[in-house]
């Protein structure tokens, strides 16, 4: 599951697509390894849903990823390069198609009205069918791009730890596994 490396302190959290879980993974982590974490979202849309330029996205990215430590969630891909550069730790969650929509439908049911912690401020939860489309016709491919990208850069950075989690309950061990330093209990809300 894991390759051992020294430090774990840019850690790049990236997912098969929305409803993962990886805004969630990513807080808990940030909690047991005390470092900030970003959430993409929050630098990518403005308020009212109005998006930043690419240019304005990245340079949000590159003043991040010259901290010492961050935990930056989130996938875009057009900025992946900024964060694999600076990060020793790629965090993949895959989880079931379904359970992604499931996920997502939650999030919007449990936040009518609301923006969520990781979201751009004035961006209330919303939820079309469009964005459910896109989750369910492009699940395949992206788990498929995903999975190349990943063996690729484990091929070119072997200094890069690269961990792929496929389950509720992969998740939470790993979780678990940093923690055990805090004796602090938790779990994943799904």
């Amino acid at each position: 599951m894991e390759m051992e490396v020294e430090k774990v302190e840019r850690i790049m959290v990236v997912g098969v697509s929305a409803g993962v879980g990886k805004s969630t993974f990513a807080r808990k982590m940030g909690e047991a390894l005390q470092i900030d974490v970003y959430h993409l979202d929050a630098l990518y849309w403005k308020p009212g849903w109005m998006e930043a330029s690419l240019n304005e996205f990245e340079k949000a990215q590159q003043e991040i990823v010259k901290k010492e430590k961050w935990i930056i969630e989130g996938n875009y891909s057009k900025t992946y390069d900024i964060r694999i550069t600076s990060a020793d730790t790629i965090i993949y969650l895959e989880l079931p198609r379904y359970i992604c929509l499931y996920r997502a439908i939650k999030r919007w049911l449990m936040n009518i009205g609301k923006t969520r912690p990781d979201m751009g401020a004035g961006c209330k939860e919303k939820l079309d069918w469009n964005f459910l489309k896109y989750i369910y016709t492009t699940y395949k491919s992206r788990r498929s791009n995903m999975k190349e990208r990943l063996r690729t850069l484990q091929a070119q950075q072997h200094t890069k730890n690269i961990i792929t989690l496929k389950s509720r309950d992969e998740m939470e061990s790993y979780l678990e596994s940093l923690l055990k330093k805090n004796d602090r209990p938790f779990s994943i809300i799904s």
